[in-house]
Parts: C-alpha cells; structure tokens; sequence
C-alpha cells in the first residue's frame, strides 16, 4: 500500500482498533474522538477484538462504522485472522490503536501490510510490550505529561515520537447544575472499574473515618471488574452497607454527577482518569490521590485536594474538610469547570488529533517519495 497524498482528494481512512467496548474513560474518548472528526476530510471506523459491547448502540447512534472482530472473554487466533483479514481488505490510512492487545497484533500486522500511519495509545502503566513494539509506532500519543515522562524513560522513547494529547469532555454534556442537589444525604462519589489499581478498599476505610464527622453521608461506588465480590465484602464487613452503594457501571454518568456533593479517587496508579475531567465538568470539587497524571487535572486548595495513595487517614481528612463546608464546596467546583473549559474540552482534543494526523501522514509521504 503507497504512502497517501496530503493533497488528495479522497478521505482520510482512520481505524480505531480497541479491545472491547465495555464502559471505560479510553473507550468513551475514542468514541468521542472517531465522532468528532470532520466527515468532509476523515472516514472513521471502530474496530473492536473482543466482546463487550456495553458502548456499541453509543458509537452506532454517531454513525461511527463498528467492526465486531471477536465476541468472547478473549481474543482468541480466529479474532486476530480477522484483524488481519480487515487491514488487508479494507486498507487504511490510519491506524490508532488502544489498550493493550491493539497495541500488540496491530502494529505487527500494521507494519507486515504497510499502514502508512500507525499510532499507539500510551494511557496506563501497563505497557511492557514498548519493550519490544515501540519502533513499531510512527507515534505515541500519551494522555498526560506524567506517563510521557515514564514511558520516555523506561522505554527511551524520543520525544519525537511521543506527543501528550490530553483527554477532553463535552463541554454541553457535562455540565453544572444550576444549583447543589440539597434532597437526601450528602454523596460522595467514586466511579471506576474494580480493580487493584483503583483501591475502592483504602476509601472503603477513609468512608469509615468520615461518617463520624459527617452527618448522613453516603458513599456511593460505582463500577464493575474482578474485584466486585470483594469491594462488596469489604462494604458489608465495615458495618457501614447501608451507607455503602456499591452500583454498576452505566453509560451515562450525568444524574450521578448532579446527586453528589464531592468526587473521590483513591487510585494507587493512574494516567489522566477522564471521569475526573467529567466531574470537575459537572461542578464538583475532586479529592483525589497525587499519583500519574492528577496532579496535572487537580489544583490543590482550588479544584480539590491531593492526598498520598494508600493512606485512608489523609483522604478521610481532606474529604471531610470539603464536606463540612459550602463555599468551599461551591468555590471548588466553579474553579474546577473553568479549569476543564480552558484546557480540556473535546474540541481541543480533536483538533491537536486533526494536527497530528496531517503531520503524521505528510512526512509518511515524504518518506514514500523518497522510497
């Protein structure tokens, strides 16, 4: 396959090739990116190795094509023949690849059937196959300034080859409410999948600390993963269940948001969580864990506050002080929205993509032109 023409005519053929499409801050960002681009100039497509189709009808009612390589718990040799049945039928002229496995087979059939353009996602910790793949990757689009910085060191990326494009929100979507919700309880809230890295455990315990300072509180989890069963024994064990909600994992995030009165994260590891950027969208103030890239999202003493991870005393006590206080409450959010409104609205994040992508495929034609 030649390398495209930046002053062609036809459409820019871009392919997002994702593990599954369960609910989660890369899927929704891809979704959110592939809608986004203008139809006059980009073709997108979403390519999916797996099953899990919780943001399927989400990406159809967008008119985003969806190609539904693989249906089970994993991917499996079938899966990947499809891929590469589909990059060599249907060529394109990028290929954007997201979370892990993408990340693998699809440089490897990308380079074997000379996608001209091949981008890697660098959002997570989780990427011991730059050992081996990164040469692979024409470029690595990292969501924060902090897993730049670990990936150029652990892996000796260039910063050439390396770009931070932070996640952006909808700004319209998510948006403040005209006033705090004042019905019921007080709510703090926690959205995430239920794994190690998110340690719903150590906030289970920081919630123990605050009910006795707060009055009627609630701590309401939401999310699904293999800690489920656990995350919900340890709810039940502190004696605290009926002030414990512990909900699924939905797609819209709005009248969660609009019910409470602080977000919280209790993460051990993190990139750039793009349901913090939604929360602080939605007006409410962010206590937090200074780990990866919150520092970057999280001013402390003006959008919320940062807390050592693990330390259930520490997050207890910065929880407490935005509870027991309006203003500070109110202050937090207003601060936090404009925050997301100057630095990470969808908009921007599309058009640093749009940027990229015509870098990216202009000096791929250089080089072929070379050849």
């Amino acid at each position: 396959m030649s390398g495209p023409n930046p002053g062609r005519s036809k459409k820019i053929r871009i392919a997002f090739l994702l593990q599954d499409l369960k609910f989660g801050g890369t899927q929704r960002q891809a979704i959110q990116l592939a809608g986004g681009l203008d139809r006059a100039r980009f073709e997108p497509e979403i390519w999916v190795l797996m099953g899990g189709r919780d943001f399927l009808p989400w990406a159809e009612s967008m008119d985003i094509p969806v190609a539904l390589l693989g249906k089970g718990s994993y991917v499996w040799p079938p899966d990947l023949w499809k891929l590469w049945l589909r990059i060599r039928s249907r060529p394109v002229d990028i290929l954007y690849l997201l979370t892990g496995i993408p990340n693998i087979w699809g440089r490897i059939f990308g380079r074997l059937l000379r996608v001209p353009v091949i981008v890697g996602a660098c959002r997570d910790h989780v990427l011991w196959y730059e050992r081996f793949l990164a040469s692979f990757a024409h470029c690595h689009v990292c969501n924060s300034v902090a897993i730049r910085e670990y990936v150029m060191d652990r892996y000796h990326l260039s910063g050439e080859k390396t770009t931070v494009i932070p996640n952006g929100v909808d700004l319209e979507y998510f948006s403040p409410p005209q006033r705090e919700y004042t019905l019921g309880n007080p709510v703090i809230l926690n959205i995430g999948r239920l794994v190690k890295d998110k340690d719903q455990a150590t906030l289970i315990e920081a919630f123990s600390l605050v009910v006795s300072k707060v009055d009627g509180v609630e701590l309401w989890i939401v999310g699904d993963g293999p800690l489920s069963r656990r995350i919900r024994g340890l709810a039940a064990r502190s004696g605290l269940s009926g002030r414990v909600r512990i909900l699924p994992a939905q797609a819209d995030l709005r009248p969660l948001f609009k019910k409470a009165c602080v977000f919280a994260l209790s993460s051990i590891r993190e990139a750039l969580p793009n349901v913090v950027i939604e929360a602080m969208a939605c007006g409410l103030p962010v206590v937090a864990t200074d780990v990866g890239g919150l520092g970057e999202l999280v001013v402390p003493g003006v959008t919320g506050s940062l807390v050592p991870p693990a330390s259930p005393s520490a997050l207890a006590e910065a929880l407490t002080r935005v509870l027991s206080d309006a203003s500070i409450r109110g202050a937090f959010g207003r601060a936090g929205r404009e925050r997301v409104e100057k630095r990470f609205a969808l908009s921007r994040m599309v058009e640093r993509h749009v940027l990229l992508f015509q870098e990216l495929l202009n000096r791929s034609s250089r080089s072929s032109a070379k050849d």
